[in-house]
Order: C-alpha cells, then structure tokens, then sequence
C-alpha cells in the first residue's frame, strides 16, 4: 500500500493517488469530508481556514460506495486559486505578463523550506520552494489517513490523535476509560485537550503569541487501541513498525521530535520502572501490566494500545519577522510574512493521526493479505484466535 500526493499551497487542487486499498472496503467522500473538516478547526487558525472548505471528490477506486481495489484518486480543491491563477498558472508567461505578475519571494524565511529548496533546485523564485513545502499539503494526507481510518475501523481498530502541550501549558490529565471517551472530550476542546483547565491557559497562550507578533507550537499525542500482536517485525530494521511511525510522523510539517511510549523518560528511569510485566489471563492470553513502551517490542505490536507523541516546532512565518538574506540583492532584510496560523497544534493532532492509521492500516495488510477485505477479515479473526491460546 502506497500514496502520492501532489499540488501547490495555492494552485488549483490538492490530489492524492492510493494504490493497495483492498476491495470490498465501503468508501464514501462523507468518510473523508469528516476528517478534513476536523483539520480545520483549532483554536489560532489563520485566515485561510476562512476561505477555504475543503473537501474531497473521488475520481476513481470506488464503485457505487466500495473499493474495486484499482488505484484511488482523491481531490480537494483549492478555493483561493481564483486569487492566484496567473501568479501560480502553469502556461509560459510572455515579458508583459512577467512585469504584471508580482508576489516574488526572494527573502527566504529562517525555519522554513525557502532558502535550502531554492538552493537545491536553482531556484530564483522563491515562491516554488514554499507553495510545495506548505503545510497545505497535510489536507490530502489527511484524506488518505481518512481512507486509512476506515479501513482499520473494518478491523475494531480505533484511534484518535489529541493535544498534550502548547507552549509552557501542559495537560495535567492524562486518564480516559476509552478511546471514544477521549474522542468526544477533545473533539469538544478548541484545542483539542482533554484537560479543561489546560485548554483555556492553551488559548490565553496562542493569543498572547498571536499579540505579539509570534507563534508557538507544541506537543500532540496519537493512541490507537485494539490491535493484534506481532504487525512488524523484528528480523531487520527497515521492518519495524515502530520505525516507520517515526519516520511518518517527522514528515510531517514543523515536526521536530517523536516518542513511542514515554519516550524519552525512559533514559532517565530504572530499568524496573521502564518494562512492561507480562500476564496471562484464560480469557485474552498474554497482556502486559502497564503500557509505558507504547505498544511496541521488538518494533512489532505487542497487543497493547499503539501510544504515539509528535513535537511541533513554532510556525516559522511570524508577523514579526526575524532577520533574513534577500538573495538578489545580499541585503539584509526582515523575512517575508505569508498569511499564516499562529498555532497550529490542535489541527496538527489530526495530521498526526492521519500518518499513524496509514502506517497502522498498510502494517495489517503486509501481515494478513491485501486482495479483499472479506479475505483479510476471515485471516484476521483466526490469527487472532491463535494468538489467545498461544
């Protein structure tokens, strides 16, 4: 199971080609409309969330509400290229349209993609560098982590992604009896957060920012509940399941940092206070007593919730912007400002999720098939009854 994705911040659309989703998969656009409607909303959204509205149209893979098993095309379109269709027009510009056209990026902006792309790909024009490295292009990894959702949810697999810290505030809540318990009450949160009291020092925070002229970032969390044992595997490293999360989930825009599990805590514990013990019951088999490698052993699923936390730097586009190069001229210059969020951490859990379902979604096929889902289905129930009385 594979994806592309292609398309400019501000040009015409967003397409994502999926290849590998099973047949017999029931896909609606209203499946996937829900997830990017989620992306959008969070407390320190910027002006484009005004304009735009996404959603997705399906233009091939599915007939008459399921999956064929053929490649699947997927749309979002991009209201404000009316604004921008001669800045961002694919057709050769004559002298006089060059003159006429403006928005040249030559101050590259410091934490982002500008000056390092234009270098590589001997740009003059900034504007190619940003129009692909913005975060714009999370919109259809988030309808492809949508399609990978309802494929899990085929299996009893649920997930859901969350908000632990934004800037110096952080959650100080941290039990939940469910993932649909956690779910309803941080969908709920401008913020995204399951505690409330975090949630309103998280919007006194953004807005403090935004006042200033600055941005901020944060900590989200990804927990994904009911998967069987063994997805992964140990025999070689490009194999391990908890691996490929990390790398997903670092592709992810302003990225910074990823944990499985407590993460980084566990270089500053005991190694009796890192370790999972290990129980039997007649009923489930083998389980663990605490959860604090997330998951993960080996690089495979050990049966336990998947726990999956992501670091997002602060937004490098700033209202009041650092110190930067133009690289015509040599000059010295504040960095260009783009329309932008001052923080975008709630919309960022939602992203986040997206990447775990995909990884978690194409680990189930690798292990049990990837033909039809009814084949999948009838291999996952007998795997997982062995696994019980192992």
């Amino acid at each position: 199971m594979r994806f592309l994705t292609a398309g400019e911040s501000h040009g015409p659309e967003l397409t994502a080609i999926i290849e590998g989703i099973p047949s017999q998969l029931p896909l609606t656009e209203d499946q996937i409309n829900i997830h990017l409607k989620r992306r959008q909303k969070g407390y320190g959204r910027g002006r484009r969330m005004q304009i735009e509205s996404d959603t997705v149209r399906i233009t091939s893979g599915v007939r008459h509400g399921k999956t064929t098993g053929a490649p699947i095309t997927l749309h979002v379109e991009n209201k404000d290229w009316k604004h921008w269709d001669k800045i961002m027009g694919t057709a050769p510009l004559s002298e006089e349209e060059e003159g006429e056209v403006k928005r040249k990026i030559t101050r590259p902006r410091p934490g982002h993609a500008d000056l390092t792309g234009a270098i590589k790909y001997d740009h003059r024009d900034m504007r190619n560098v940003l129009e692909r490295s913005s975060a714009r292009e999370t919109t259809v990894r988030v309808a492809v982590g949508a399609v990978a959702q309802v494929l899990l949810e085929a299996f009893d697999i649920h997930l859901v992604g969350h908000v632990l810290e934004i800037g110096a505030v952080k959650s100080s809540i941290s039990n939940y009896t469910s993932i649909k318990e956690l779910k309803g009450i941080t969908e709920a949160s401008e913020v995204r957060c399951l505690d409330p009291d975090a949630s309103e020092a998280m919007k006194k925070a953004i807005d403090e920012a935004k006042e200033n002229g600055d941005s901020i970032g944060g900590i989200v969390e990804v927990v994904a509940e009911n998967l069987p044992v063994g997805l992964g595997s140990h025999v070689h490293y490009d194999r391990k399941l908890d691996g490929k999360i990390a790398q997903a989930v670092m592709s992810i825009n302003a990225f910074k940092g990823v944990e499985i599990g407590i993460g980084f805590e566990a270089a500053r514990r005991l190694g009796s206070q890192v370790h999972d013990e290990i129980l039997h019951s007649e009923e489930t088999g083998f389980f663990r007593r605490t959860n604090r490698l997330g998951g993960f052993e080996g690089g495979m699923t050990n049966g336990m919730p998947v726990v999956v936390r992501g670091a997002m730097k602060p937004i490098p586009t700033l209202y009041k912007p650092l110190q930067s190069v133009d690289i015509e001229s040599k000059e010295v210059f504040s960095a260009s400002i783009e329309r932008s969020d001052s923080c975008a951490v709630p919309a960022a859990a939602v992203v986040c999720e997206a990447a775990v379902a995909w990884e978690l979604a194409k680990a189930m096929l690798e292990k049990f098939g990837a033909d039809s889902l009814n084949d999948i289905l009838k291999n996952v129930a007998e795997y997982k009854e062995k696994v019980r009385t192992f």
